[in-house]
């Protein structure tokens, strides 16, 4: 059963000039991934106090992290599938009621099993339904003209999690401990998300979209069979753009969830107190909330795929300055420099899976994909802390990331433009 509306609501197209209404959902998801994505990219404020007050080493909890990070990544295209056939509005909402159910048994949890299947497994089910996968395919359909500041937009949304969730959790667990901030975290998410999916939220797009006439006019006057078919799920899979995209978001997922979790415990080793290093961490997403803007206007109008390459590449030479950062104001111009370029892989490559395989498969293939960025963030969160145990530095896991980040911005040169080059794997 999937979520429709009328046809005659359906086209009910603003007057061109007007508002277009698809920016008031793109105003909704970016909301809600900054408070679903930045909490799972802030884990870093609860890994010392939990640590502590649970009398777990860091490699058992950071195991935790790994876990509920690849069931995060699970969860992604098993959204994207649900999403289809339910609608937007019902998968957010189960969502959202997960993440409460999981924080109520999380906030109990004294053994590690118990935390393992509350905050590593059922929290991070929950929060991958309330992801930007679940947004990916609304967006996609509402907008063609302006696809690709679209979904920087809900980056926008995770990076502005990043940079306000990161100092507001800090200074939450600071006032109530780490179980009064993770509830008031699940109270705020259940109060806006549910509300707003369903009297904001529609997933039927106008017939032309956010089209201008002179396009409406030109595809029109497009020959018949001028348009490419979309491929099946099984063809888009033989692909290889398909698998470029899956190892640049595991680089991507490595990374993210490296710093989100190792980033503070790192730069408190160098010296670095809890507030300068949280400061440090959310400035790189404060920065890049204003550099999806630019990104975003750039994403359609450069080529996708060396676009996608710079911010690979930048982000990769930004991990190797932070390990070797060693004061404050070292700290600032790396997180700032790093910022720039934090947001926008997620945002390009399921961009770039629309423009190569079509709207109609690109919720599940961005699911697909996003599991890569989650193998990625899961060996990363456990290779943080074995890393340091084992060896005392943390250039093992944060050097990788770096390498990693470097090679993906070489695989993404070779993504093709559009679904006219594909090719079999």
């Amino acid at each position: 059963m999937q979520s429709s509306h009328s046809p005659s609501q359906a086209r009910r197209v603003p007057a061109w000039g007007s508002w277009y209404y698809g920016w008031n959902i793109v105003a909704v998801a970016g909301f809600t991934t900054l408070l679903s994505v930045g909490m799972r990219l802030a884990i870093g404020p609860f890994f010392l106090p939990m640590s502590e007050d649970l009398g777990f080493s860091r490699s058992l909890l950071a195991g935790i992290i790994a876990v509920g990070m690849i069931c995060y990544g699970l969860a992604m295209p098993l959204a994207g599938w649900l999403v289809e056939r339910w609608g937007t509005r019902t998968v957010l909402s189960i969502g959202v009621v997960t993440v409460a159910l999981s924080v109520a048994w999380t906030v109990q949890s004294r053994d590690a099993l118990n935390l393992l299947l509350s905050f590593g497994v059922l929290m991070s089910l929950g929060l991958g339904f309330v992801s930007p996968v679940a947004f990916t395919p609304v967006i996609s359909r509402w907008f063609t003209r302006q696809r690709g500041m679209a979904l920087f937009f809900l980056s926008t949304g995770s990076m502005a999690g990043m940079a306000l969730m990161t100092p507001v959790l800090t200074w939450a667990i600071h006032l109530w401990g780490w179980q009064g901030a993770l509830v008031a975290y699940s109270v705020t998410l259940l109060a806006f998300t549910l509300p707003a999916a369903w009297l904001v939220l529609r997933d039927q797009a106008p017939e032309h979209t956010d089209l201008l006439p002179d396009e409406v006019a030109l595809r029109k006057a497009r020959p018949a069979g001028a348009t490419v078919a979309a491929p099946s799920m099984r063809q888009a899979l033989s692909t290889a753009p398909f698998w470029k995209v899956f190892l640049g978001l595991f680089a991507c997922g490595f990374s993210m969830n490296l710093l989100g979790t190792h980033g503070m415990p790192m730069l408190m080793d160098h010296g670095f107190s809890p507030g300068s290093s949280s400061l440090g961490i959310g400035l790189i997403g404060f920065v890049a909330i204003f550099g999806t803007l630019f990104l975003g206007r750039m994403a359609d109008r450069l080529p996708r795929r060396k676009l996608l390459a710079s911010i690979y590449a930048v982000r990769g030479l930004g991990f190797f300055a932070l390990v070797v950062v060693g004061t404050h104001w070292e700290l600032y111009l790396a997180a700032t420099i790093g910022g720039i370029v934090w947001a926008g892989s997620i945002a390009l490559s399921s961009a770039i899976l629309a423009d190569v395989y079509g709207v109609r498969l690109v919720g599940v293939l961005y699911g697909l994909t996003y599991v890569g960025h989650q193998v990625g963030g899961m060996v990363s969160s456990w290779l943080g802390g074995w890393g340091y145990e084992a060896f005392g530095t943390h250039w093992i896991a944060f050097g990788s990331a770096g390498v990693l980040l470097l090679a993906a911005a070489v695989i993404s040169l070779q993504l093709p433009r559009s679904g006219m080059q594909l090719q079999p794997a």
